[in-house]
């Protein structure tokens, strides 16, 4: 019974509960112990006890892995840094109660790099989380407790937030689906921020009509988060057979970036022929500031960063250090609660924010920001869709780009340029690679989500990527 009851996918679960024929208890237990059990890292925390099942909203009761970025009332919420430890939020993030009031239920909290700052999750306060398909590697960042949770059948789903990558990256590494909606879309209230203007929440699912039907619950403009939207769609699961008729560019300026394995160029470019035999059309096409999205985002991100990261003073919440007077107080909580690479971005961001730089800087990085989002803009008067790999590379060895800052930047090239636009985009395990997956990702135009969903499931039956690293 337990692997059946793990084959199901989230949404074949919720289906199930809602009929009556399998008893939500029965699934929380098995994914709470099996949680329980975890030796990846992946979780932060478990609850000791069961909550209250409800299988009768569109979420059918099926439990759910939340990112430890995201508040939720008088549970331990520490965005995976040593600063907030033992911190227990007053309220829940509007996106973690919109689901639970459909009817996913938390079944814990996932680790990540701290404070969503990492393409690792080897940057937590709390130690990295492994890969489960190889437990030398890393799961990627900074959402990777929520992959390698997801991916393990730790979880049957999560969710998790992307700034730069971190939802698309994870995913493609840990051979799951991973959608990074468009900016706005879903509330960030109660999402501890690290750059205010690029992040975004989203679903990390076994398969994508999962993530799609997750996604339509999350949406929709709230009160609390004055960049919330209203959501021009209805929420729908995906249904597309063929791809007939829709139009894929491929981007030369992101496919000529320096550092794709060949493994994962091989994997892309078989996609691309199977979206092909789908009946779509597929053409290069030009985003000619893209290879500057990698430099803009390590400016304007670490920039928001400094900001945001301001409050956290050994005053209202999280730790203090002891010491013998309040400045000394204030850099002895910040020097004993930040990691190294909260440290580095601080001080980047505080550097190109600083009185004679911001404009060389901030002001300039602006302006490709700007440049990126009017390339996407033509480039889909074009073509329908955009794809691209995820990342360059599978799952690198555990500790091999802690020393590199650079080379770990660089595993977010790909998807970099998307949250720069604020547009949606779904990584697809596409195969393996020396035994490792590869993710595919596919973007489009603000608020294309379902659309992106649709044409997903289509390649996703195609390519026929069903494996995954069970303990």
């Amino acid at each position: 019974m337990t692997s059946e009851l793990l084959s199901l996918t989230a949404a074949q679960a919720a289906e199930r509960t809602r009929a009556g024929d399998l008893d939500p208890r029965e699934l929380w237990d098995l994914y709470r112990e099996r949680a329980g059990a975890d030796d990846l890292g992946a979780y932060l925390w478990l609850p000791d006890d069961a909550p209250e099942m409800d299988a009768s909203g569109p979420l059918g009761g099926v439990p759910l892995a939340v990112k430890d970025l995201f508040c939720v009332e008088d549970v331990p919420s520490t965005s995976g840094s040593r600063i907030l430890e033992g911190y227990r939020p007053p309220y829940t993030a509007t996106s973690v109660r919109k689901l639970v009031d459909a009817g996913a239920p938390m079944l814990g909290k996932t680790n990540m790099d701290e404070f969503a700052m990492g393409s690792s999750n080897e940057n937590s306060g709390y130690g990295p989380v492994k890969n489960p398909w190889d437990e030398s590697r890393v799961p990627g960042g900074s959402s990777g407790g929520s992959a390698a949770a997801v991916a393990a059948g730790l979880a049957p789903w999560a969710i998790g937030t992307d700034t730069g990558g971190s939802i698309r990256q994870p995913a493609a590494l840990c051979g799951i689906v991973g959608l990074k909606p468009t900016y706005g879309a879903v509330s960030r209230y109660g999402m501890i921020a690290f750059a205010s203007s690029l992040d975004q929440c989203g679903p990390l699912t076994r398969d994508v009509t999962d993530a799609a039907l997750l996604f339509g619950q999350m949406t929709g403009r709230d009160p609390c988060d004055s960049t919330s939207l209203d959501y021009p769609a209805d929420p729908r699961l995906p249904s597309a057979e063929r791809l007939d008729g829709l139009r894929f560019g491929v981007p030369k300026e992101l496919l000529d970036t320096e550092g794709i394995e060949p493994g994962v160029r091989a994997v892309f470019d078989t996609t691309v022929k199977r979206i092909e035999e789908l009946g779509a059309t597929v053409e290069e096409i030009a985003l000619p500031h893209s290879g500057h999205g990698l430099a803009a985002y390590y400016v304007l991100a670490p920039a928001e960063a400094s900001a945001n990261l301001a409050r956290y003073d050994g005053v209202r919440f999280g730790i203090r250090a002891e010491a013998p007077d309040l400045l000394s107080m204030y850099e002895e909580t910040r020097a004993q609660g930040f990691g190294d690479e909260v440290k580095r971005r601080i001080m980047l961001g505080t550097y190109a924010l600083s009185s004679g730089y911001y404009d060389a800087y901030y002001g300039q990085a602006q302006k490709v920001r700007t440049k990126i989002a009017d390339d996407f803009r033509a480039a889909f008067e074009r073509v329908d869709l955009i794809v691209t790999p995820t990342s360059p590379t599978t799952a690198f060895p555990l500790g091999a780009r802690t020393g590199d800052p650079l080379a770990m930047y660089l595993s977010d090239v790909l998807a970099v340029p998307m949250s720069l636009a604020g547009i949606p985009a779904i990584s697809i395990p596409g195969g393996l690679a020396d035994g490792l997956p590869v993710g595919v990702q596919l973007a489009g135009p603000a608020f294309s989500e379902f659309e992106i969903c649709d044409a997903a499931y289509a390649l996703e039956r195609a390519i026929g990527f069903g494996d995954l690293p069970w303990k």
